[in-house]
Parts: C-alpha cells; sequence; structure tokens
C-alpha cells in the first residue's frame, strides 16, 4: 500500500498505476475500479463463486458460510437510487454473517448539517469493518480510500457505483455470466461482444470493456446513437492493450457476428436539457425477430434496470441471461467480499 502520496499525485496515476494502492499485503483490499483485477483474479473469483453456490445448497453448508464473518459489520452508503446491487450486497453479506447497516437518504443524516460526505464517510469506519457505497460523483469511493489508507483506518472499501465512470462489481457479475455461459465454448477468449445503446454514459459498459481486454482475441462492438458513443478514453486504452473493435451504427448487421450481446438503457437521469428526449432510441432495441439473427450459443444481457429496449417476451428465450445476471451478482459479491477478508482458502478447502 502507498504511502506519503498526496491527492494530486495521486491523480495524476492512471487506472492501472492505482492498482497496489487498493492492495493490502498482496491481496485485494479496496475494490474501486476494473483496472485493478488481472485474469489471474478474475479465475478465482469464478472458480469461488461457483464453490460458494455449492455450499449453499444444503444447512451445514449455509451454517459454515455465516460463521466465517460472524460479528462483522457493514454499511451500505447508497446515496443514488439502487435496488439490484443494495439488494445483492445486502444478501452478500448475510450469506457470510456480516451485519449490515444502511444509509440512503442524506437529508436525514448530519450532511444535512452541513457535514461533508468524506467526514461522513469517516465516521462510519469507526464503527464497521466494510463499506460498501454508491454515490453520483464520480471518483468519490477512490477519494474515500485514499483517505482511509491515508488516515490508517484499515476498512476496505467497495465502489458500488460512481457517478458515469466505474461499477467494478457489475463488472466482475458480468465476467462470471459469461463464464458460466461459455465455459462449454472455449470460456471468454476468442469471443465477440456487442455493447448496445448509452454507451457515453454507462459506467456498466465501461467496467466490462476495461476487464475484457484480460482475454486473448477478445472483440468488441459498439453500437449507439453517435452522440452516445463510447467515450475517447476508454477506446483509448482498448487501442493501447491491443483489444480489436469498431464502432457502428446498425444492430442487425452486428447481431450474427457476435457470442453475446449487452443492451443499456438510455441514461436520460444524466440529462441536463433534455437533449436524450431528441435520439431515436427505437433503433438500439433489441426486437424478437432479432432471435433468428442471434447465433444459438449466444447470449443477451443487460444490467437491468430496463425500459423498452428488450420487450418481456424475449424473456424465456434460452439466450436471455439477464436474470442470471441478477443472481449471479449476489454470489460473485460474497465471493469478493470472502476474499477481502481472507476467507476464499477456508472456501475452497470445504
Amino acid at each position: 500500500m502507498i504511502r506519503g502520496t498526496d491527492w494530486e499525485a495521486f491523480q495524476t496515476l492512471r487506472g492501472g498505476g492505482k492498482k497496489d494502492y487498493f492492495m493490502r499485503d498482496g491481496n485485494i483490499f479496496h475494490v474501486i475500479m476494473s483496472q485493478q483485477f488481472d485474469r489471474t483474479f478474475l479465475d478465482e473469483i469464478c472458480e469461488l463463486a461457483t464453490k460458494i453456490r455449492g455450499i449453499a445448497k444444503v444447512n451445514k453448508g449455509v451454517k459454515f458460510l455465516q460463521s466465517l464473518l460472524l460479528g462483522k459489520r457493514a454499511m451500505l452508503y447508497f446515496v443514488q437510487p439502487s435496488t439490484r446491487t443494495f439488494l445483492s450486497f445486502m444478501a452478500a453479506c448475510q450469506i457470510l454473517g456480516i451485519h449490515c447497516s444502511e444509509v440512503r437518504d442524506t437529508t436525514i443524516s448530519s450532511e444535512v448539517k452541513g457535514e461533508s460526505p468524506e467526514d461522513t464517510v469517516r465516521t462510519f469506519s469507526s464503527y464497521v469493518d466494510l463499506i460498501m457505497m454508491r454515490h453520483p460523483q464520480a471518483g468519490f469511493a477512490e477519494r474515500i480510500a485514499f483517505l482511509l489508507n491515508q488516515i490508517g483506518r484499515p476498512v476496505p472499501v467497495i465502489n458500488a457505483g460512481s457517478g458515469r465512470d466505474q461499477h467494478p462489481t457489475q463488472a466482475l457479475l458480468d465476467i462470471y455470466t459469461l463464464h458460466r455461459s461459455f465455459e462449454n465454448y472455449g470460456g471468454i477468449d476468442d469471443k465477440s461482444i456487442v455493447f448496445v445503446g448509452d454507451l457515453l454514459r454507462g459506467r456498466t459498459v465501461r467496467s466490462l470493456a476495461y476487464l475484457l481486454r484480460n482475454y486473448e482475441g477478445v472483440k468488441l462492438y459498439f453500437v449507439a446513437p453517435k452522440e452516445l458513443q463510447m467515450g475517447e478514453d476508454l477506446k483509448e486504452y482498448l487501442r493501447e492493450q491491443d483489444v480489436e473493435f469498431e464502432e457502428r451504427d446498425n444492430l442487425e448487421e452486428v447481431i450474427p457476428l457476435v457470442d453475446a450481446v449487452y443492451m443499456t438503457r438510455i441514461q436520460d437521469e444524466c440529462d441536463e436539457e433534455g437533449e436524450s428526449k431528441k435520439i431515436d432510441y427505437s433503433k438500439y432495441h433489441f426486437k424478437k425477430e432479432h432471435l433468428k439473427l442471434l447465433p444459438t450459443n449466444a447470449i443477451i444481457m443487460h444490467p437491468l434496470p430496463r425500459r423498452d429496449e428488450i420487450p418481456v417476451e424475449i424473456d424465456e428465450d434460452k439466450r436471455a441471461m439477464y436474470w442470471r445476471q441478477v443472481r449471479n451478482g449476489m454470489w460473485v459479491r460474497v465471493a469478493l467480499i470472502a476474499k477481502i477478508f481472507l476467507k476464499d482458502k477456508d472456501i475452497m478447502e470445504y
């Protein structure tokens, strides 16, 4: 863990360059951005999640898992709307025996009195052993992890979504979904994936794209309105990592070429002047007739919530994986928390 580094100097580091700062004694500690994960870690987290879900199928295994972190306390600091991520983290903590507290509305916290969000979270660190946070401000979780390191508070921070920037645990569950979907078809290596929709403001697609550079021969397609195409910073990163990608405008042309379709909704809550209402987003919907174009062993993913970009009747198709993504998210987060607290060896030996 880096010490004696000021915030300004830390901010000059690129994502991968910050990796060591999020470690403790060579192990994962803070979970802030996708760039901190390598292929070894991704393979381990997938294996661990699968082992955990197997253990949890019987009462004896449930009791074992609950004993691992019994007595630990966690804070869910979610000051941005969330359903799946919030409940997934809460369930993950319960599976491991962790007691959770929560703050979801800053209007009933001391922030109303003028307390800074940084001081609020520093207060939490006096009461709990783990902080999971979702915040509308990009980089907030990173700043909190930096602060706690500098003051010597050994409390890990998990970024559960920060502005338009990152959502690393969503990316991990997406990798796990791809891993399980393709485990009998050569794994994630050499697969083609199309990201569709609001790519400029979608933190889930950014985080997953960062992770996919760990796999050999992966090709990415970005299908989006011109105004909402993937940001140049992410594309530059992919070029540096020699990850092949193409920008397209026509979804139907790409569907037959890919192994996975990753749909997203329009992020109009980010609009400042209602600019999204001027975009014809219907061209970026996955329609029932598109199922005929999709390869037999391909999958359809969506981080949810959805609107009209995937109709409900597609849910019954065996290639629709978004509800499995939801379940996978809980198991991956159990695995991640267990790994942070160094309980992964106990689980694998069970």
